[in-house]
């Protein structure tokens, strides 16, 4: 099967995925979504030839997030809003990629915000780049931490660290990331795929049926798809407000968005 917005590719017991959107650092459009939503179906079918997965990016980033493009149009009255399609919505992407018998490791090569900070955070482990950054930056486009996020960052970085995350939408680098455990390891960027593919191997040499019983056991606690709805209805209020469209617009004129809480 062949992809529009991914590659993939095998080494033995290990498939790469590359997001390969790099002109937009590899943004969520609908398209990249279902070709991730397939893929994963594909590499379900394949266990347990293949017995790990590794996730990164092609280009600068490993994922700017969702594509604001088709928002933006909406937004500005420039194109109806599509009709809501389950394979090609974001959000469900973290419990899916919860649900795939092989670890995931995120090689995360260069920015991971918004749904891609999501992303990062659904897979199982988490190796960056020196050049990686991370924000949960859904408060700067009006919106709250979505993509499984509101649970999956406090999970892996505490309280303190994923409420000042999301309140600031700031961008932290690797070494910030690596000191609150958001990743589990920091290279140069010329060893990361070496780095990731390492450990891909070593998992890969373990039982594979015992490997993917441990990540269903690990995540049994960590219901993602339990966070989903609530995401959503902390979204409403915000969605059709003067703030929401205020911070789309600052975005596309870049510029400081001046907010009046309406």
């Amino acid at each position: 099967m062949t992809y529009e917005n991914l590659q993939l590719e095998r080494d033995g017991h290990v498939a790469i995925i590359r997001l390969n959107r790099p002109e937009r650092l590899n943004a969520l459009s609908g398209g990249l979504v279902r070709d991730l939503n397939d893929v994963w179906d594909q590499l379900d079918t394949e266990f347990p030839q293949i017995r790990a997965i590794i996730l990164t990016g092609n280009g600068r980033g490993f994922c700017s997030g969702a594509d604001l493009s088709a928002q933006i149009a909406g937004v500005s009255g420039e194109a109806p809003r599509p009709a809501w399609d389950p394979r090609s919505s974001i959000p469900p992407l973290a419990p899916r990629m919860r649900l795939v018998q092989q670890p995931i490791i995120a090689a995360v090569n260069g920015v991971a915000t918004g749904a891609g900070l999501s992303l990062s955070l659904a897979s199982d482990i988490r190796i960056a780049s020196t050049e990686a950054r991370f924000a949960s930056i859904f408060v700067k486009r009006g919106l709250v931490p979505d993509t499984g996020s509101s649970v999956s960052l406090v999970d892996l970085i505490g309280l303190g660290a994923a409420s000042e995350m999301a309140y600031t939408g700031r961008l932290v680098d690797a070494q910030w990331a690596l000191e609150k455990g958001l990743v589990n390891k920091v290279v140069p960027p010329d060893q990361l795929m070496d780095s990731a593919m390492a450990l891909a191997q070593e998992i890969a040499g373990n039982p594979p049926l015992t490997v993917r019983a441990s990540k269903q056991l690990i995540h049994r606690r960590q219901r993602l798809d339990d966070a989903l709805p609530y995401e959503h209805d902390a979204n409403g209020p915000s969605m059709p407000s003067d703030d929401r469209i205020e911070a789309l617009r600052a975005f596309v004129e870049k510029r400081d968005p001046v907010y009046y809480g309406r």
